[in-house]
């Protein structure tokens, strides 16, 4: 940094500064909209609360212990389905495009239900879970377990046929191959599922507990709602939104950092 131009190296760093600000721009026009409509009364100050009152409902409930427990109880739901669906998943994915018959009985299945909308299973794990933590856990892994076998499979079948087949002529077996060459080759495929499944595990576990839960953040946006709590309601909605937000930010970082080889 000592030769470069100590006006150059100002102007970088205004340019850097701006970048960052602009970025946090959105945000600060939809608070300012929000504001506005409340403040001109074209919504009700009821049914679209002040960003300060919200914050003040949000600072409560933090400190007496609601939105911790809630949160708790709604992230360990929320990690338990979306581990076991990128284990089974990944297995799944890598067994379908190295086996044929594999594939010929799971593929029919995976074309009817990844369309279909998962929150449409939520009576059906009810009926055959009941109101447990079971019933979400399984709800998660459903709605997670397809992008990731199906990244893990379009990853799996674009691998260079040259390097399996070189990997074979040394003598590796069929695990070694799946292990050494296809897992690494097919791994930003199955990161991009991965990526779709932890969304997909926010939605579902929120709308699970809409249903079908006697705690949870989506429990308390039900429960709140319905108690006419607005200001708390919001608070509740954009603390996971921001966790949701953070969480896609903290993977993003991960799959950079384990994708560098790529870019060496």
């Amino acid at each position: 940094m000592s030769g470069i131009n100590p006006a150059d190296r100002k102007g970088f760093l205004l340019f850097d500064a701006a970048q960052k600000v602009s970025r946090l721009l959105p945000l600060v026009i939809l608070a300012a909209v929000w504001e506005l409509l409340g403040a001109t009364g074209l919504i009700s100050r009821q049914m679209l609360p002040s960003l300060g009152l919200i914050f003040s409902e949000f600072v409560t409930m933090l400190f007496n212990g609601d939105l911790l427990y809630n949160t708790y109880r709604s992230l360990s739901r929320a990690g338990s389905g979306l581990v076991c669906a990128i284990v089974v998943g990944v297995l799944a994915g890598l067994l379908m495009a190295n086996f044929r018959t594999t594939r010929l009985l799971l593929n029919p299945i995976i074309q009817i239900f990844y369309p279909m909308p998962k929150s449409a299973l939520i009576p059906v794990v009810m009926i055959w879970l009941g109101l447990g933590d079971s019933s979400k856990i399984l709800l998660i892994f459903l709605g997670c377990l397809l992008p990731v076998v199906v990244g893990t499979y379009n990853g799996a079948r674009g691998v260079n046929p040259f390097l399996i087949w070189s990997a074979r002529s040394l003598g590796a077996s069929q695990f070694q191959v799946l292990y050494e060459i296809t897992l690494p080759a097919a791994m930003p495929e199955i990161l991009n599922g991965c990526r779709t499944a932890l969304a997909f595990s926010f939605i579902l576990m929120v709308s699970s507990e809409f249903l079908i839960a006697t705690d949870g953040v989506g429990y308390m946006i039900s429960s709140l709602g319905d108690g006419g709590i607005y200001p708390a309601m919001f608070a509740v909605i954009l603390f996971v939104a921001a966790i949701g937000f953070v969480a896609d930010r903290i993977y993003t970082m991960f799959v950079k950092r384990q994708l560098r080889w790529r870019d060496a």
